[in-house]
């Protein structure tokens, strides 16, 4: 049977490769996209849910998340994703009307519907997740999994010296979610910049997925991703993209795609240059046992190979 999943997510450029990616295995059913405010404003990633979850036919309610942050204001980077999210593509407004329920709703909801089956994904800041477990704390216990892409330990942040993107957006709200999911009966399989930096397109691979399938959804992902391809180029790291939230969901379906460690992490909440920041306690320094499964070592070069394949196979049959 198809493993149901949430996928709570910025949507953003390499959120929509990673819901076409998902779209494409048989082996997923996705159940709920939650739409939360971070690359772009919420109303902006409620209308890329929605012309996506058209364009690949799901079925799944999209429900609009929080407009702010727990505590801060909220950040956008429509540098790096374009005005809207999806960088160069333009779409057609959606026909389908968003879920009445909010984010934080359809997360409680979706877990109780599926009862230790539910896989969680979240690939954007961790806001709506923290409002659901205020509904419904039994949440870590409720779902199979959880596998998140933030932070950054041992690495450069892309955020702030330290802070990774979607932690820096919500740091309350990761904290929140990290310290709830420690009781969880597997630790959540947290994926930082350290694993994701390491996937890479280029040119080679974005004129790869533009001949991988004659889908109205592939001029979308290559018009995105053109503008990603120039958001990195001024950023100084040459004409290619990191590819951060198709990786980790393709990790929580193929393991084999990197190593998981156990380690203790926590979120900096006040430090003057570091708020944000996701610490790992490699020593053992604090005394604490693991909270977290942490993704190392991924094997880029099989999953770019293995996500061209997916989308090759899947996409004919989404027509």
């Amino acid at each position: 049977m198809a493993i149901p999943f949430l996928v709570d997510c910025d949507t953003g450029i390499d959120d929509a490769l990673a819901l076409t990616y998902l779209a494409c295995r048989g082996a997923v059913d996705i159940v709920a996209l939650v739409s939360t405010a971070g690359n772009v404003g919420v109303d902006a990633v409620v209308r890329n849910n929605l012309v996506l979850s058209e364009l690949l036919h799901l079925d799944a309610p999209v429900a609009r998340g929080n407009p702010t942050p727990l505590v801060a204001e909220l950040m956008i980077a429509d540098d790096t994703h374009g005005p809207q999210g999806l960088g160069h593509a333009t779409t057609a407004d959606p026909v389908r009307e968003v879920d009445p329920r909010s984010g934080a709703q359809l997360w409680v909801d979706a877990a109780r519907a599926h009862p230790g089956e539910l896989v969680g994904l979240v690939i954007g800041p961790h806001t709506n997740l923290a409002l659901a477990l205020e509904i419904e704390p039994e949440l870590p216990r409720l779902l199979r999994r959880l596998h998140i892409m933030g932070g950054a330990i041992n690495h450069r942040g892309n955020t702030m010296p330290t802070t990774e993107w979607n932690i820096a957006v919500d740091p309350e709200a990761a904290q929140r979610v990290i310290t709830a999911f420690s009781s969880a009966s597997q630790l959540p399989v947290l994926a930082p910049l350290d694993a994701t930096e390491s996937v890479i397109f280029r040119a080679d691979t974005l004129e790869a997925l533009s001949r991988v399938a004659d889908h109205p959804v592939i001029p979308l992902l290559t018009n995105a991703f053109r503008w990603y391809f120039e958001f990195h180029r001024a950023d100084g790291f040459g004409w290619l993209a990191h590819v951060h939230d198709p990786f980790v969901a393709a990790h929580a379906l193929e393991p084999h795609l990197a190593r998981t460690v156990p380690l203790a992490v926590d979120i900096e909440l006040v430090g003057t240059l570091t708020r944000g920041q996701t610490v790992g306690d490699r020593l053992g320094r604090w005394g604490r046992e693991p909270n977290i499964a942490l993704v190392e070592q991924p094997d880029a070069v099989a999953f770019v190979d293995h996500l061209l394949a997916a989308l090759r196979e899947g996409l004919p049959r989404l027509r």
